[in-house]
């Protein structure tokens, strides 16, 4: 490996430690090496690149954007670029949701979006406690990363913001937790403040890939209105189709107050992030929460290219039936190796398989990768392998990836959790 990584660049790096490759160009499901190999990306820029790498429809609309001499960086001036996308947008995606929300350019990262959120949801409320959730990922970001649960993501920050209630998430204990944030709320010995906002992922991408069900989602939006709460779903991760649907609340008729998108808006994985409001919560001040970098222009043009995967429901259908696939290939999986595979979890193309054994699955990333397959983990043990394929990956290559998951798991020795801890590509060769 180029030592130039470690002498320029801060220890603070981290997936080019679980994939170490030099990675030259990327097509569609595929990264391509210095050395030519093919890796099939299940990464996919953690939710980022939901319409493949390079995708052509977006790029082109780039390139030919830059030829015109398109304006790039514009802070919050009208451009024809804006023009385009916030009708497009407000036309495939909130009309037909039947969303009032309006649109507001938070900055480029989805954590710029969640720190907007809870900044509003504070100004509108005049309240201070946020209610997030066991397991929740929301950002690095102070007021984020306070209401984010990852002891570890934490830990670098000294002076995070107390007043930040967690509840557990749908399936975090046998109890009932909803429960207990319900009765603290109308309890006022309880010690529990009432909530400017109640943060939430309807799948927790870094938690590892815990999904919550329709009535429990149901039910914190009821516990919002009771209370007077925002509702804030952070749709990063899961949203812009990466269940089947743009959002990923949309088959449960929950209707968030704010949403967080970020990610895969822009389509090709430039820097873009949004922040839904309803209308009678866009009480913001003129310039009251700015940023220089809110008009990437470049990234509305590919957005705006990638929403037409949208105008109808042939690429939904497309997608749901790949999803099928997917649910039926790991269904058979743990059925196959029930030994190893404790759990499956998550929703859509956003999949998780809970593996048996400390560092497990760390073991079965490294040997997958060592097969040309590129596959993360996360939970609070990274004991989950991660799987987010490209909405636009070809049926045969999802297939080629399901087989190799299930060759490296088949390898794995039976109950053996320490030996699962060593690589097993000394068995695997490549693929």
């Amino acid at each position: 490996m180029n030592d130039i990584f470690e002498v320029a660049e801060s220890q603070v790096r981290s997936y080019c430690r679980g994939f170490p490759a030099i990675f030259t160009k990327a097509v569609g499901h595929e990264l391509i090496t210095e050395d030519g190999r093919r890796v099939v990306d299940l990464l996919m820029g953690c939710g980022a690149l939901n319409y493949g790498h390079n995708n052509p429809i977006m790029k082109n609309a780039v390139m030919d954007y830059l030829r015109d001499d398109g304006i790039v960086q514009a802070m919050d001036l009208h451009t024809g670029a804006k023009d385009d996308f916030l009708r497009r947008f407000k036309r495939i995606v909130l009309d037909r949701s039947g969303f009032r929300h309006r649109v507001m350019f938070t900055g480029p990262t989805g954590t710029n979006a969640v720190e907007a959120a809870l900044k509003l949801a504070r100004k509108v409320t005049g309240r201070s406690t946020v209610v997030a959730f066991t397991g929740g990922f929301h950002g690095m970001t102070l007021g984020a990363l306070s209401a984010t649960s990852n002891r570890n993501s934490r830990a670098a920050s000294a002076h995070l913001m107390s007043n930040v209630v967690r509840v557990p998430y749908d399936g975090y204990v046998s109890g009932d937790g909803l429960e207990f944030l319900e009765r603290s709320l109308d309890d006022p010995s309880s010690g529990i403040d009432a909530p400017a906002c109640i943060l939430v992922e309807t799948i927790q991408g870094e938690g590892g890939l815990r999904a919550a069900s329709c009535a429990w989602l149901r039910r914190v939006r009821t516990i919002a209105d009771r209370c007077g709460a925002l509702l804030i779903v952070d749709d990063i991760q899961a949203g812009c189709g990466r269940t089947g649907t743009f959002f990923s609340f949309e088959s449960f008729d929950v209707r968030p107050d704010l949403i967080c998108l970020s990610k895969s808006i822009s389509g090709i994985g430039l820097p873009m992030a949004l922040l839904l409001i309803e209308p009678e919560f866009d009480i913001w001040q003129v310039g009251e929460h700015n940023g220089t970098f809110r008009g990437n222009n470049l990234a509305f043009v590919s957005a705006s290219a990638a929403l037409q995967y949208w105008e109808d429901d042939r690429f939904r259908n497309e997608v749901s039936g790949k999803i099928e696939i997917l649910d039926a290939r790991l269904q058979a999986m743990a059925e196959r190796f029930p030994g190893h595979i404790e759990e499956i979890r998550g929703r859509g193309f956003m999949r998780g398989l809970v593996l048996r054994g400390p560092g497990t699955a760390e073991a079965v990333s490294r040997d997958l990768f060592a097969r040309n397959v590129m596959a993360e983990t996360c939970g609070a043990g990274d004991q989950v392998l991660k799987l987010l394929p490209a909405l636009t990956i070809p049926t045969d290559a999802l297939h080629i990836a399901l087989d190799t998951i299930e060759e490296v798991i088949a390898c794995l020795p039976a109950h053996d959790a320490g030996a699962a801890t060593a690589s097993l590509a000394v068995t695997a060769g490549t693929a």
